[in-house]
């Protein structure tokens, strides 16, 4: 027999499948002998009140065992001799598309310019031990995309447009925790994500598919206003249908589609700083206790936003118990980015903290669907001279900021290449210092001890999603003056984040798998 049903139990009633099972025992009566198995469905954290508990949805097995490894399987055929799509990217757009590809019976062709997850690594390495930035194998470029080392966060809204459990299940598949069907707010982990990324490329490769790293897009073959393929920088030209889906910091492919008339549009984006409190104190801050999280919880989220002067200023990307990691991906530039290992269990937490900026607040030609990047950089290369012009970062107390009070001396740092106290507040254009600055008092009110000097902000924060839009038809996904060319995922400016990017990729393949079907 099976049976669903919810509990509210305190942080240690909760804590394993056992522990749980001891509760039905004593608090409801069970016999333990009939209870042979328990599967937790839902998992979330209520910490509203001095007494926390953990809202639970389990299915009890009684006499009998479950029948399924906690997930839904995805079967693969072979696809060697069917027709064939070039994805361009392998990050998870270019991943999922890959694999639903796979699934409905055609052959992907993958190109990546970075190099595998294994490899690249070592070059993430590097930026920290040598300050050096190889362009093509960085924390935006290789196997996995920006979200290989960038925590593995798996919750969004982007419910409406596809399946997150179809997602959820591909990646449990290919090796994560089943724990990320089950949690409100599930993350895979920075030590664990590049292991499922690359059972995800055996299987493309498995499957008949192709994969090829350290091979940069130099160009779109267009004949008659249709993509017939693409130009490599091996010399390789692949031909077929392309799925464009090279994440949000490939300013060369943007300038190309500029330069060749591909219209693009400027979209608007978020920047500001990496904002890190001591683990320690946002756990006493959320769980409202002097013990923090103690024995039985987890490293404590949070999220804020609030409207100044009628643009948004908000929390983004938090990492609890993580680290904040160099993030440029070329020359004379600073950025920064946050990771979590799954165990979250750093002494540090951080959030972007980040101001909406839309394209008419800044100066320039409306008609240059680059303003937004070019504004971007601009303010990365600021970041980097006042950093020193290596990747050592320009960092500020945040008590400070908001009083404009250079910071004498920084408090230790998760982030490894080195800070160089900076006046933030002076540097950073005033729209966006003031708007940050009033954001940060806000805040201070909402929780009372999250305005503190034991904080410390980093910059700069400007990745936070793409700085130009790909313009596609709303009901093929094709470019809206090219047949055959599909912008995907969170590069095209229609994701934002590792779920909704995956989301999309399987859009844009179903969408390549019509557009293919009409033309036999």
């Amino acid at each position: 027999m099976i049976k669903e049903i919810q509990l509210r139990l305190l942080p240690q009633q909760a804590v394993s499948e056992q522990s749980i099972k001891n509760y039905l025992v004593q608090e409801q009566g069970a016999h333990a002998k009939s209870i042979t198995a328990i599967r937790i469905l839902k998992r979330s954290i209520d910490a509203r009140q001095r007494t926390i508990f953990v809202n639970l949805t389990i299915r009890i097995y009684i006499d009998e065992q479950p029948s399924d490894p906690g997930y839904q399987e995805t079967s693969y055929p072979n696809v060697e001799g069917k027709p064939e799509v070039i994805i361009v990217g392998a990050g998870p757009g270019g991943l999922f598309a890959a694999l639903r590809l796979i699934e409905a019976g055609y052959r992907p062709i993958v190109v990546e310019r970075g190099k595998d997850v294994r490899e690249r690594k070592k070059d993430l390495a590097l930026i920290s031990r040598e300050q050096q930035i190889n362009p093509e194998s960085n924390y935006s470029f290789g196997e996995g995309g920006a979200g290989a080392y960038s925590d593995g966060k798996l919750y969004t809204r982007s419910k409406k447009r596809g399946s997150v459990e179809k997602i959820l299940n591909v990646f449990c598949q290919h090796g994560a925790s089943t724990n990320i069907r089950v949690d409100a707010h599930p993350h895979i982990g920075t030590d664990k994500l590049p292991r499922v990324i690359e059972n995800m490329r055996n299987t493309i490769r498995a499957c008949g598919g192709e994969v090829h790293f350290e091979t940069r897009m130099d160009a779109l073959l267009i004949e008659k206003k249709t993509v017939i393929g693409i130009q490599t920088n091996t010399g390789k030209t692949f031909k077929g249908a392309v799925i464009l889906a090279t994440g949000h910091s490939a300013r060369d492919v943007y300038r190309w589609l500029q330069t060749n008339n591909v219209f693009i549009e400027p979209k608007g984006i978020a920047v500001g700083v990496r904002l890190e409190h001591p683990a320690q104190l946002i756990d006493q801050l959320q769980y409202h206790r002097a013990e923090g999280r103690g024995k039985y919880l987890p490293a404590a989220e949070y999220s804020f936003v609030t409207q100044v002067e009628e643009r948004g200023v908000y929390s983004f990307c938090m990492c609890p118990g993580g680290f904040i990691v160099p993030a440029a991906s070329g020359a004379e530039q600073i950025v920064v980015n946050g990771m979590s290992p799954s165990n979250r269990g750093s002494r540090w937490s951080n959030s972007g903290m980040v101001v909406e900026v839309r394209p008419e607040d800044i100066t320039g030609s409306s008609e240059n669907p680059l303003k937004m990047l070019e504004f971007q950089e601009e303010l990365e290369r600021q970041a980097w001279l006042q950093g020193g012009m290596k990747q050592t970062a320009p960092a500020q107390r945040m008590l400070d900021f908001t009083r404009k009070k250079l910071s004498f001396d920084l408090p230790e740092s998760s982030y490894t290449p080195g800070l160089v106290s900076s006046p933030l507040h002076f540097w950073l254009p005033e729209f966006i210092s003031k708007r940050l600055s009033a954001g940060f008092v806000q805040f201070g009110k909402m929780s009372k001890g999250f305005l503190t000097n034991e904080a410390l902000m980093i910059g700069v924060e400007t990745r936070t999603s793409s700085p130009v839009r790909i313009v596609r038809d709303k009901d093929t996904l094709q470019h809206i003056h090219i047949a055959g060319l599909f912008p995907c995922g969170e590069g095209a400016g229609y994701a934002g984040g590792i779920v909704s990017a995956a989301i999309d990729g399987e859009r844009c393949a179903e969408a390549a798998m019509r557009y293919i079907s009409e033309r036999v």
